[in-house]
């Protein structure tokens, strides 16, 4: 009876420790990484993170993958921001922003990205520029508010006719992104996730091997992938990386954007192409080409641009090339700054003849 309550009171020990541990990591999480930017009321309680950078021309706004954060434009957005004003932000869910309170389609988003940008102060035409599913968002927000968009790039946007309901037999691998997305909400309430991606980002990442290896073959599949990309950003920004993946709400924000893909896959099939709004396109070399009919079902003015080194992450494989896009749309959706300002704008014209060693330099 004695050893049973002694263990009893030993997990309560344990149990809460963990607990402490995660909330006293996630209040100096926000302290440390989430300083440079701001929060932005739009209705309801709700609160988005937006971090700015640059100043003059047209505001370039980035959208980030389906479970990303604005972290995951750092590199393009430091650079592009030379030469103009950007804005990235965390959607509804995830990063340093609110809850979601609506499903996650792309309708959804766009219209709280635009009560953002209007709250803060960011008045457009927009250069909107949107990787995998944010592509579908910034495709939405320029059917939506197309008086408000100059132009568009899609980084590898998702292809609709991949996933449920066109293709039913993806279901099967969202219904397993739910599950373990349902399974890591409450270890990252213990803080045991806090250790594992501390581990990996920021320490040796033996204590995340070994936990992979606990969770068999599935959780090494897993671990390698994330180490594949993230091994692709800055290091500087792994340690904001891990706090945010520490977080109970980062894993229910996910789960909230894998549920609803079949209802954005219904929704963009009714929205109908971008009209009148130039729209730039890259592809991954390792992928197959957009068909012109799947070109048309998205706009009436996209060229399409194949990115040969890169895969699904085009803006980490190839960033010169992203960088490069981005510049050029923003200098055709403001000709007169041009002239207004040649100090900041004129260079980024020079910038984009200029090959990918010279950008180096520059980094």
């Amino acid at each position: 009876m004695h050893y049973l309550l002694w263990m009893t009171g030993l997990m309560a020990a344990v149990v809460a420790t963990g607990f402490l541990y995660q909330w006293l990591g996630a209040h100096y999480d926000r302290l440390r990484y989430a300083s440079e930017g701001r929060w932005i009321e739009i209705g309801e309680g709700r609160r988005l993170y937006l971090l700015e950078k640059g100043s003059g021309g047209a505001p370039v706004i980035f959208e980030s993958g389906i479970a990303a954060t604005n972290l995951n434009w750092f590199h393009v957005q430091e650079r592009v921001s030379r030469f103009g004003f950007t804005a990235s932000y965390d959607r509804s869910g995830l990063g340093w922003s609110s809850p979601s309170r609506t499903p996650r389609t792309p309708g959804n988003i766009a219209r709280e990205l635009h009560e953002m940008l209007d709250r803060a102060g960011i008045k457009g035409p927009y250069v909107l520029v949107g990787h995998s599913f944010g592509g579908l968002v910034m495709r939405k927000f320029a059917l939506l508010y197309p008086d408000e968009v100059s132009s568009v790039v899609l980084v590898d946007p998702m292809r609709c006719e991949e996933w449920p309901p066109l293709d039913p037999t993806k279901q099967a691998l969202l219904n397993r992104g739910m599950k373990l997305t349902n399974y890591a909400i409450p270890i990252a309430r213990l803080g045991l996730a806090r250790l594992a991606v501390t581990s990996l980002l920021c320490r040796s990442g033996n204590l995340a091997e070994r936990l992979a290896g606990a969770a068999g073959n599935g959780g090494r599949h897993v671990l390698g992938r994330v180490k594949g990309e993230v091994n692709k950003m800055p290091q500087e920004v792994w340690p904001a990386v891990a706090a945010h993946w520490s977080r109970p709400g980062y894993y229910a924000g996910m789960h909230n954007h894998v549920e609803a893909v079949p209802e954005s896959v219904r929704e963009m099939l009714s929205s109908g192409p971008i009209r009148g709004i130039p729209v730039l396109l890259l592809t991954p070399g390792k992928s197959e080409p957009l068909s012109e009919d799947c070109l048309l079902q998205i706009g009436d003015n996209v060229q399409q641009v194949i990115a040969h080194e890169s895969e699904h992450w085009i803006h980490l494989d190839e960033p010169e090339l992203v960088i490069d896009s981005i510049l050029e749309m923003a200098m055709a959706a403001a000709p007169a700054a041009v002239a207004a300002t040649p100090q900041t704008l004129v260079p980024a014209a020079a910038a984009m003849n200029r090959a990918p060693e010279a950008w180096a330099a520059t980094s």
